[in-house]
C-alpha cells in the first residue's frame, strides 16, 4: 500500500514589497530535516489513523513548525498531489497551500527539524532539490499571483 503523507506550503507576504509586485513580496516556509540527506521540505507527515488529509496537513505543521492553525489562513481552490516513491514503495503527499496571518509568528521546530529559511520562490526552488517539489513551488506562486 502507498505511505500517503500531507502538508502545507506555507507562505508570508512582506509588508514592505510594493503591491505592484507582488510576486517579490511572498516567502515561502521551508524546514531542514535532522536525519538522511537534511533536505528542505514545507511541513509534512504521514497521515494517522481516523485523521483526514487535511487534519493531517495541520497537525504535521503543528507539531513540526510551532504553527497553530489558527495563525493560518488555508488558500481555497490550490491543493497538489506529488507521487513518486521511497525506498522503492510508492508515496503519495498531497499539500494545500497556506498563509501566515501575521508574518512575524515565532517558528518552534521539532526535534525533526535542524533548521528553517523563509524564501522568495528562487531560492525556495534551489533549496528544494527534488524537481517535483521545485515544480510545485512554481505553481502555488504561480496560482497566488493569479489571484491577485
Amino acid at each position: 500500500m502507498a505511505v500517503r503523507a500531507c502538508g502545507l506550503i506555507i507562505y508570508r507576504r512582506l509588508q514592505s514589497a510594493p503591491s505592484s509586485k507582488v510576486a517579490d513580496g511572498i516567502e515561502y516556509l521551508l524546514l531542514q530535516t535532522s536525519y538522511g540527506t537534511h533536505h528542505w521540505t514545507p511541513p509534512k507527515g504521514h497521515v494517522d489513523p481516523g485523521e483526514d488529509d487535511l487534519q493531517t496537513a495541520f497537525r504535521e505543521t503543528q507539531e513540526e513548525a510551532g504553527l497553530q492553525a489558527s495563525q493560518l489562513t488555508l488558500v481555497e481552490g490550490y491543493k497538489k498531489e506529488l507521487h513518486y516513491p521511497v525506498h522503492g514503495k510508492p508515496k503519495t503527499v498531497i499539500y494545500w497551500l497556506a498563509e501566515m496571518k501575521d508574518c512575524n509568528t515565532e517558528i518552534k521546530l521539532s526535534e525533526e527539524h535542524q533548521a528553517f529559511q523563509w524564501l522568495k520562490l528562487e531560492e525556495a526552488c534551489r533549496f528544494a532539490e527534488y524537481e517535483d517539489m521545485q515544480a510545485t513551488l512554481k505553481e502555488a506562486h504561480q496560482f497566488l499571483c493569479s489571484k491577485v
